[in-house]
C-alpha cells in the first residue's frame, strides 16, 4: 500500500510539472495559491502513513490515529447459503476531555455492495455528543447473495485531521439471531448512537403481520419498518427517509403486508431519539453523565385471514338487517290485524263538555298578561271557544262544507300581530291556538329542513372526502404514520384504507338512518290515507303532522355515518370536526322536533336554524385551535347571554323581540305588572327555562374555570344536556296532563337508555386521542375485542347508532296517543 501511494505521488508531481512547462508563462496570484495547495497535498501524501491490520471478529482493538497516520482494519468472512449474515461494528473514543472536537475521528466502512461512514464524537441534533457508536452493516440480501462471492471482505478506514494522537477502540461481531420469527419475543437495548435493526421473512402461509414494540420507558424513539435494501437508514437524521415509521414512547405497532416487499422480507429498525421533543413537545436538558438508554420488546405476529374479514363485515350488516326485519314484523303485527291494513283506525272524540284534566270545572284560571277578563281566558272558556270553532259532528256525520285555511284567510295587517299577542300570551294555550297557519305553507317550510340539509351534505361532504383521501395518499407515499391517529393494535387494512374496520363500523348509522327515513315515509303515507278517509283528521285532530324535520333527522343520521367514516380514514387534529359536525346538527334537529310538535306556527325557520348550527361548528373549530383564556371568557359570556335571550323568546312564545322599544316595554312591564312577579303566568315553562339556564350557566362557568382539553366533546355535551333536559320535561308534562305514553314509545325509551349506557362505556375507552402527540396517543392502543376485527371504538359506533335510532323512534312515537284527540284539548307546554 505504501508503494502504491508513493507511485501515485510521483505521477501526480510529474503531471503538475508537465502542465507547468507547457502552460502559459503568465504568473498571477491565483497560480501561486494553487501551487501552494499542490505542494501541501504532495507533502501530506508523502508524509501520511497507512497501516492495514488484518482483524478478527469478536476481538477489540485499541489503536491511535492522527493526521499522519491512517489505520485500515480488514475483516473477512464467508456468506452462508440461504442465511443472512449481519455484521456489527462498535467504535469508541476516550472521554470528551481528551478528544479534539474540531477534528473528529472518521470511520469509513467499505463493503462489496456499499459504503457506510460516521464520525466520532457523533453529534445528534447538533447538541448531543456521543463518544461511542455501534451500527449494523447492511447485509448481503438474497438477491445479491447468489451472484456474489462467498468470501466477503469489510474494510474499516480510521483517520483524523487532528495533529495529536487520538486513541480509539474498534470491534466487529456477528449479530446473533438477526432474523426474527413469527410470535418470537425479542428484548433489545438501544441508545441514540447505537441503533438496532433485525430482519423478518414472511412464511409461505402468512400474508400480513403486525410488528409490535413495547417498553416500560417513555423515552422517545423512532420505530421503523424498511424494505431489504442498502443502505439501511438507522440514524436519527435519516431514519424517516425510507419505509414506514412511527414515533414511540411506550408502544407502537406497524402492519406489514407481504405484497409490499419484493423479497418477502423487511428490516425492523429501532432508533432512540436524543431528546423527547418529538414525542411530547417538551424540550428537556440532560444532566452531565446521563446515559440515555431504552429497553424495548419486539414481537411479530400474524394478522387475521380473509375469512375473518368476511365474518366481521357480514356480522355487522346482518345485525342491522335484523332491524329492518323487526320493523317489518312490528308494522305487520301492529297494523296488519286491523280491518284496513296499513291505515290507522281513528276513533274521533265526540263534542262533549269534558275539559282539560288539570282545569277545575268551576274555578277560572288566574288572569295574566294579554287577558281581558278572567272568565274569558280560563282553560274551560278556551276549550269552549275551540269547540265552537271546530263544530265536530257525530260519529256518523261529515260537515257539509270544509276547506283548509289558505293564505287569503291570514290577515297580514298590524291587527293580525295584535291578535297573535293576545292568543300566544294566554295562560291556557292549546295546540289549535298555535296551528293556525295554512298547512301547505307550513309543510313547505318544514320540508326546507331536509332539502337544505341535502345541499349542505353534498357541498360539505365532497371536500371532506377529497381531503381525507389525500391524507391517506400522503401517508402511503411518505410512510409517516404519525399523520393519522389509528388504533394500530387493531388496524385492519383493506385496499387503500389503513384501518378499514374503523371506517366500516359506521355502516350502522347509514343503515339505521335509511330505515328511519323509510319508517317516516310509511308513516306519512298511512297518515295521508287516513286523511283521505276523513279530512277532519288533518285539521282538527292530533298534532299537526309536519314530517320535514323527521326526514332531516334521518338524513343527518346517515350523514353522521358518512362523515364519521371519512374522519376515520385518517383521524387527526386537522379533521376532527368531520366527526362531530352532524352530531351538533342532530342535537339541534331533535330539539326543534320536540318544540315543533306543539308549537308548529312558531318553530324556527330552516335557514335560521342551519345558520345557527354553522356558527356552532365555527365556534367548535375556534375552540379547539385557539382555546386561549380570552376565548373561554368570551364563550362563557356568549353562552350565558344566548341562553337568557332564548329563554325569554320561548317564555313569551316568540312575541318578545329585540328592537328599539325593548327598554320601554321592560319599563312598562315592571311598573304596571310588578304585582304579578311573585305569581308567573307560565309556571311550568318558567321552571324548565330556569333549570335550563342553570345547566347552561354551569357549563359555561365550568368551561371558563377548567378549560377542558376536548372542546368539541365539551360543546357536544352542552347540546346533549339541553336535549335530554327538554325531552325529560316533555315526558313529565305529558304525564302531568294525564296524557298516555304509547307502549311502543315506552319500549323505545327503555331500549334507547340501555344502549346509550352501553355505548358511553365504550366511548370512554379512549383508544386514541388527537389532543395528544401521536406517540402518546398510541399508548392507549388496544387489541380487537369483537370477532377479532372490531375494537372498542367500533363497538361504540354500533351501539351509538342503535341508541340514536331508538331515540329517534321515541320522538317519532311519543305522541301516538294523541292521534284521535281534538287539538282544542291538547295542551301546549
Amino acid at each position: 500500500m505504501l508503494y502504491i501511494k508513493f507511485y501515485f505521488g510521483i505521477c501526480y508531481f510529474w503531471m503538475v510539472s508537465l502542465c507547468h512547462i507547457n502552460g502559459s508563462r503568465k504568473v498571477d496570484t491565483n497560480y501561486h495559491i494553487v501551487s501552494a495547495f499542490n505542494r501541501e497535498l504532495e507533502n501530506k501524501l508523502f508524509d501520511q502513513k497507512t497501516e492495514v491490520i488484518p482483524a478478527n471478529f469478536s476481538h477489540t482493538y485499541t489503536d491511535i490515529t492522527n493526521v499522519n497516520r491512517e489505520v485500515i482494519f480488514k475483516y473477512t468472512y464467508q456468506e452462508i447459503i440461504n442465511q443472512t449474515t449481519a455484521v456489527r461494528i462498535t467504535v469508541s473514543l476516550p472521554t470528551s476531555s481528551q478528544v479534539d472536537t474540531n477534528s473528529p475521528v472518521l470511520f469509513v466502512v467499505r463493503q462489496q455492495q456499499g459504503i457506510l461512514s460516521w464520525r466520532v464524537p457523533m453529534y445528534l441534533e447538533y447538541i448531543y455528543m456521543y463518544n461511542m457508536v455501534s451500527r449494523n452493516l447492511c447485509p448481503v440480501d438474497a438477491v445479491h447473495r447468489n451472484s456474489s462471492s462467498k468470501d466477503q471482505t469489510v474494510f474499516v478506514d480510521v483517520s483524523t485531521f487532528s495533529q495529536q494522537n487520538t486513541t480509539f477502540t474498534i470491534s466487529a461481531d456477528f449479530v446473533r439471531d438477526f432474523q426474527i420469527s413469527t410470535n418470537e419475543i425479542r428484548n433489545v437495548n438501544v441508545t441514540p448512537s447505537e441503533p438496532q435493526y433485525f430482519m423478518y421473512t414472511f412464511p409461505d402461509n402468512v400474508d400480513s403481520v403486525i410488528v409490535q414494540a413495547k417498553s416500560d420507558s417513555d423515552l422517545c424513539m423512532i420505530f421503523s419498518v424498511q424494505d431489504v435494501k442498502c443502505p439501511v437508514f438507522d440514524l436519527d437524521q435519516d431514519v424517516e427517509f425510507s419505509g414506514v415509521h412511527q414515533t414511540m414512547t411506550k408502544q407502537a405497532a406497524i402492519t406489514a403486508e407481504k405484497s409490499q416487499y419484493g423479497q418477502k422480507s423487511f428490516y425492523i429498525v429501532t432508533v432512540l431519539k436524543p431528546s423527547d421533543f418529538d414525542c411530547n413537545g417538551i424540550e428537556t436538558i440532560q444532566q452531565p453523565g446521563y446515559t440515555r438508554r431504552k429497553q424495548i420488546t419486539l414481537q411479530v405476529y400474524g394478522t387475521i385471514s380473509a375469512k375473518k374479514y368476511y365474518v366481521g363485515i357480514s356480522a355487522a350488516v346482518g345485525v342491522f338487517v335484523g332491524f329492518y326485519v323487526v320493523a317489518f314484523l312490528v308494522g305487520v303485527l301492529y297494523h296488519g290485524c286491523r280491518k284496513n291494513w296499513g291505515v290507522w283506525e281513528f276513533v274521533l272524540e265526540e263534542d262533549t263538555e269534558e275539559t282539560n284534566p288539570l282545569a277545575g270545572s268551576d274555578q277560572p284560571s288566574i288572569h295574566g298578561y294579554g287577558t281581558i277578563d278572567p272568565d274569558q281566558d280560563s282553560e274551560d272558556s278556551s276549550a269552549q271557544r275551540n269547540r265552537e270553532m271546530y263544530r265536530v259532528p257525530g260519529s256518523g256525520g261529515v260537515p257539509p262544507y270544509h276547506r283548509t285555511p289558505s293564505e287569503e284567510d291570514v290577515d297580514f295587517l298590524d291587527d293580525s300581530t295584535s291578535e297573535k299577542n293576545v292568543i300566544r300570551t294566554k295562560t291556557a294555550l292549546f295546540v289549535c291556538d298555535l296551528a293556525l297557519k295554512p298547512k301547505k305553507r307550513q309543510e313547505k317550510n318544514y320540508k326546507l329542513f331536509c332539502r337544505n340539509l341535502v345541499a349542505i351534505s353534498i357541498f360539505y361532504g365532497l371536500p371532506v372526502l377529497q381531503l381525507v383521501m389525500t391524507y391517506q395518499k400522503v401517508l402511503h407515499e411518505t410512510g409517516n404514520q404519525d399523520i393519522c391517529y389509528y388504533n394500530f393494535d387493531c388496524s385492519r387494512p383493506l385496499g387503500v384504507l389503513s384501518a378499514f374496520n374503523n371506517v366500516f363500523s359506521n355502516i350502522g348509522y347509514i343503515m339505521l338512518g335509511s330505515l328511519f327515513l323509510l319508517l317516516v315515509w310509511r308513516r306519512d303515507l298511512v297518515y295521508k290515507k287516513a286523511v283521505q278517509r276523513n279530512p277532519m283528521v288533518e285539521t282538527k285532530y292530533g298534532l299537526p303532522q309536519h314530517n320535514g324535520l323527521l326526514y332531516a333527522m334521518g338524513l343527518a343520521l346517515c350523514m353522521e355515518g358518512v362523515m364519521s367514516a371519512c374522519y376515520h380514514v385518517c383521524p387527526n387534529y386537522s379533521n376532527f370536526q368531520f366527526d362531530t359536525s352532524f352530531m351538533y346538527i342532530i342535537a339541534c334537529l331533535c330539539v326543534l322536533r320536540i318544540y315543533q310538535s306543539r308549537h308548529p306556527d312558531i318553530s324556527a325557520k330552516a335557514h335560521t336554524s342551519y345558520l345557527v348550527m354553522a356558527f356552532v361548528i365555527f365556534i367548535a373549530v375556534v375552540g379547539v385551535v385557539y382555546g386561549t383564556s380570552i376565548f373561554w371568557i368570551l364563550f362563557a359570556l356568549v353562552d350565558m347571554l344566548a341562553s337568557l335571550l332564548l329563554s325569554v323568546y320561548i317564555y313569551y312564545m316568540g312575541r318578545f323581540k329585540l328592537n328599539t322599544g325593548i327598554v320601554t316595554k321592560v319599563y312598562l312591564s315592571i311598573r304596571y305588572e310588578c304585582g304579578h312577579c311573585t305569581t308567573p303566568m307560565y309556571k311550568d315553562r318558567l321552571l324548565i327555562l330556569f333549570i335550563g339556564n342553570v345547566l347552561n350557566w354551569s357549563f359555561a362557568i365550568y368551561g371558563a374555570v377548567t378549560w377542558p382539553s376536548d372542546f368539541a366533546s365539551y360543546l357536544l355535551g352542552i347540546f346533549i344536556g339541553n336535549l335530554l333536559l327538554y325531552c325529560l320535561f316533555y315526558i313529565i308534562m305529558k304525564l302531568r296532563y294525564k296524557e298516555k305514553i304509547h307502549p311502543i314509545a315506552v319500549m323505545c325509551i327503555i331500549t334507547a337508555a340501555v344502549f346509550w349506557g352501553m355505548a358511553l362505556y365504550f366511548f370512554f375507552a379512549h383508544l386514541t386521542s388527537w389532543q395528544l402527540t401521536p406517540s402518546q396517543s398510541r399508548e392507549g392502543n388496544k387489541g380487537c375485542m369483537l370477532l377479532d376485527f372490531y375494537d372498542a371504538h367500533d363497538v361504540w359506533h354500533f351501539l351509538s347508532a342503535i341508541a340514536m335510532f331508538m331515540s329517534f323512534l321515541v320522538l317519532l312515537t311519543l305522541d301516538d296517543d294523541l292521534f284521535s284527540t281534538r287539538r282544542d284539548r291538547i295542551t301546549v307546554f
